[in-house]
Formats: C-alpha cells, structure tokens, sequence
C-alpha cells in the first residue's frame, strides 16, 4: 500500500505540501480543512459579488523557486508584462505557457501590479517606506525635521545596548523621534501593547535590514533607476516597487492547486477537525482522530506522515500517547495569538483627494499613525485588482482592526462593528457616510503567532516536535513565526524535501525566514 501523509490545514502551507508529495513521490496526502473552502487566512471572501483579501496578500519573492510555482497555475498576464521583466522569469513563465496550452491571458492569470503604500498622519499622507525628500520635510515641518535628525545622530552615537525590546529595536534603526512619529502607534494596535514589551525579535523577523541608511540608498537609485525584476533581489523586501497579484484576489491561486490535487489523487476532508492526535507510546504518531462539524461524523485517519499547519497551542494539546514532559504544554499552552477583524466599505467615492495629475487614489494600503481611531490599516481592494469590485466606478475598501478574540469588540454585532468602521473613516476624511452603498464583516482567528507570552522558551517546544519523528509543522502558525506566503510555502518543500530524501534533521526547515539563517538578500 502507498503512504499517506495526513496534512492538517488547507492553507498555503498545507496545498504546498501536498501537491509537492504528489509530484515527487508515492505518497498520498490527505487534507484535513476546518473550513468548507481551501486558502486559510490567503482566501477569498465574495460578498455580493465583491472580494475581500483578508490581511492583503503581496505575491512577492525573492525564490525563483516560489515564483516559478506560481506560475504553474496563474502565467503571468502578457497583456501587461513588463519588458523589464528579468528574463530569466520571463523566459521560464513563457516556456510553462507553451507546454500547458495556456496562452497568459483570461481569467487565470497574474497581474503584474505597481506597490503603494502610504501613511496617514496628523491629516497628511507620508510614502511608506518613507522618502527621504522635500515633500516628506515640508510635511512635517522645519522643527519635527530637525528633532528626527538629532534624534538618529544621537541613536548612531549612543545606540541602546543591549536591545530588550522592539522600542529599543526601532530607537536603534531609526532614533527615538521618528519612531514615535511613524512606528510606534500603528505596531502598538497590531499587537495590542506598548512596544516596549514586545520581544525585539518581531522586529528582527519582519523589518530585517531596513533602516535610515537603506532608505537613504534606495531613495538616491530610485531617482536615476527602478528595479523593475520580479525578483528585485538587491531590493530590501520593505522597499519592493511591484508584486504579483492572482487577477481575483489570493485565494484564486489556492482553489487551483486544489483542483490539481485533487485530479492527481489528493484526498480532502473538509469541514473537519483535528481531535488529536495517537502515537506509539514511542516517537511517532501513527492516527489522527478528526470530526466532521457540521453532521458530526467521526474518522480515525491512519498515517506514515503527519503535516500540521495549525496553531502550535492546539497541535500539543492533541498529542496522546506520546510522552510530553509538562514544561512543553505550559509554554505550548502560553503561546499567544491576535485576531483580525476587517470590514468591507463599498461606498460611490472617496473623500480625500488623488495626488496631483492623478484620476484617484492609487494606493494598496494606508497605514493609519493616528490613535483617535482604532482602525489600523485600510486596504483599497479596487487597487490590488479591479476585478475585485463588481462595479469598477465604486470603492471597495477593507478597514482593518487588530483584536483578540476576548475584547469586547470581537464580541460586538456586525452592524455595530461596520458603524464604528464607517464613523472613524468620516472622522479622519476617508469617506463621507452617505457613499456608502453595502458593507460586510469577516473576523479572523489567529491570523498573527504573537512573539509574546511564552514565546521566549518556544526553543524547548520545537525540541519537542523535532523529537516526534514523522510530526512537521509547516506555516505560520504551524511554526508561531510571522512568515510571508513564500516563506510558509518554503516551508513545506522543504519538509517534503526531508520526506523523500528521509533526512531526520529538520533544521534546514526551521532556518526558513529566522533572523540568522535565512537572507532574502542576494549574497
């Protein structure tokens, strides 16, 4: 009989897994799916014939390897390519057209899409990253530009050592002053504390190489010449100018590795749950018992190998039959997590005003440094693809909210919810409450692993799982590190890689995106 690999999730991570194993092996996933669809937190919500990215997905990477997977399923729309496209992607995206008939046009496709990203502060729009140029020091005036600049001198002379935290983190890279100004109200809403409790390894995990001196070189190149590759390899990933982006939103590229699994011999059990999980009594866990939760229907699935993208916390509380020294489960169990809540706006028009020359507001995001509302981050869906709005003359916005699932504010009613929305986006001059034409809700559970609680002794839990034979845990929550798409998706190739080579170090999985060993940067 062939193996089966029993993968519990059917995010990015989970798909990624099981269209590797079927492609480079005999064995045959399984996928176990809460959700009656596939994408995870990378799906795509319809409602009433609009898109909603949850969280805004950029397809963006810096591995040739994810990009050419990508292009397996959506080519590259040639109707918009770049000529400036290296040409190596170029040439390759090409080349997979020819051999699967597709000819990079229609409905499944990418699109090449220009980043922007601004932030709104003090009633003004700064670029995010921000340029270091007239129009960012005329903003903030002649006196907030001199005390940035003393401020970064004085960090440079005297940095803060050794850094305990994300405050010190970002004081270090950019001064105290412009750390107040740009970093810290926003960061304080996504995790819900003051920066000078959260870990600095945040810090070191997603903002990596930024700091006044890179803004600095990319702003001078930027004024003679634009990194125009997919790749951009000698871009830092915070300053990249253009992304990929699936023509209907991220979960398009999911529900097509899906369809392909499951023509090649994939098994999906959707709507389920993961009880737990039975070992030998030894090192390894041989069955998954999972519920069905809409009729209820209990299945004992037997299995050589087991993938988990789902939350750490629940994936060793599941574990039976496998010796677990108590110190796991406490730090396991004190593991923590922030909720996402985003309401879609579809309103006539926009309030604020398109920059000079332009018909209107061109950005992906805007980032809100304004603590009079709660809202975070405001995503304009019309902007990633304007297939993602059903009437292109309207707006279709998504106001972001960082929660947890205690607050009373999760607890609230959608329609409490979506007056608040639309009160704190007339309050800042988004948009006017009488353009607005249909609104939604989706709530997320633990879209971000939180690098608080007891995440500083995470080392003995991964010592544990490492210990579990045949156990990989694959993705962001199924690793609690705050990975991109590609790196979640790297993740679970190289677990595969591990299988079929049957390597028993998994070393090289957890170096993927960690501050040491895994470098964006082309060396």
């Amino acid at each position: 009989m062939k193996k089966k690999a029993i993968i519990i999730g059917g995010g990015p991570a989970g798909l990624t897994a099981a269209y590797e194993l079927l492609t480079r092996s005999e064995i045959i996933p399984i996928i176990v799916e809460q959700e009656d669809g596939v994408g995870g937190l990378s799906k795509t919500v319809q409602y009433h014939g609009n898109r909603l990215d949850i969280g805004g997905h950029r397809f963006f990477s810096k591995s040739e390897r994810i990009t050419e997977w990508w292009f397996k399923f959506l080519p590259l729309d040639q109707s918009a390519a770049n000529p400036h496209i290296h040409l190596t992607y170029q040439q390759k995206e090409m080349d997979l057209q020819l051999k699967s008939g597709q000819t990079g046009r229609g409905d499944q496709v990418m699109l090449l899409r220009p980043r922007k990203s601004r932030i709104f502060y003090r009633d003004r729009f700064f670029d995010y990253p921000l340029r270091l140029d007239l129009s960012t020091l005329r903003k903030l005036g002649g006196w907030t530009s001199l005390q940035i600049l003393i401020s970064y001198i004085y960090s440079r002379i005297l940095p803060i050592h050794p850094e305990k935290n994300l405050e010190d983190f970002f004081c270090n890279r950019f001064g105290r002053k412009l750390y107040e100004t740009f970093f810290r109200d926003y960061t304080e809403k996504v995790w819900g504390l003051p920066c000078s409790q959260i870990p600095r390894k945040w810090g070191a995990q997603r903002v990596k190489d930024l700091s006044i001196s890179r803004l600095a070189k990319h702003a001078l190149r930027s004024m003679f010449q634009s990194d125009r590759s997919l790749s951009q390899l000698n871009t830092s990933t915070s300053l990249i100018e253009q992304f990929l982006y699936p023509k209907f939103g991220p979960g398009q590229i999911w529900d097509a590795v899906a369809d392909e699994i499951r023509l090649m011999g994939g098994k999906f059990l959707m709507n389920s749950k993961l009880k737990s999980l039975s070992g030998n009594g030894s090192n390894r866990i041989v069955s998954a018992f999972v519920v069905n939760l809409k009729d209820g229907t209990e299945t004992i699935l037997e299995g050589d190998y087991f993938i988990s993208s789902m939350p750490v916390r629940e994936l060793v509380a599941s574990i039976d039959k496998i010796e677990i020294d108590e110190k796991v489960r406490q730090i396991a169990g004190g593991l923590q997590y922030r909720d996402f809540i985003i309401v879609g706006l579809l309103v006539k028009k926009m309030s604020i005003q398109p920059e000079k020359g332009k018909d209107r507001v061109e950005d992906n995001w805007i980032y809100l440094q304004d603590n009079s509302v709660r809202a975070g981050r405001i995503q304009l869906f019309h902007n990633w693809s304007h297939w993602m709005v059903s009437n292109p003359e309207y707006n279709w916005l998504g106001v972001e909210y960082f929660v947890n699932e205690e607050d009373e504010f999760w607890k609230l009613p959608d329609e409490r919810i979506i007056r608040i929305a639309v009160e704190e986006m007339e309050k800042i001059g988004m948009i006017n409450s009488a353009d607005l034409l249909d609104s939604t809700v989706v709530r997320a559970l633990k879209a971000y692993p939180s690098y608080t609680g007891s995440y500083e002794s995470f080392g003995i839990v991964q010592d544990f799982l490492d210990s579990v034979e045949n156990c990989f845990p694959v993705g962001r929550n199924g690793m609690h590190r705050y990975n991109n798409t590609d790196h979640s998706m790297l993740t679970a190739m190289t677990t595969v890689d591990h299988i079929v080579s049957g390597s028993p170090d998994k070393s090289e999985i957890w170096k993927i995106n960690s501050e040491e060993s895994y470098h964006e940067e082309k060396k």
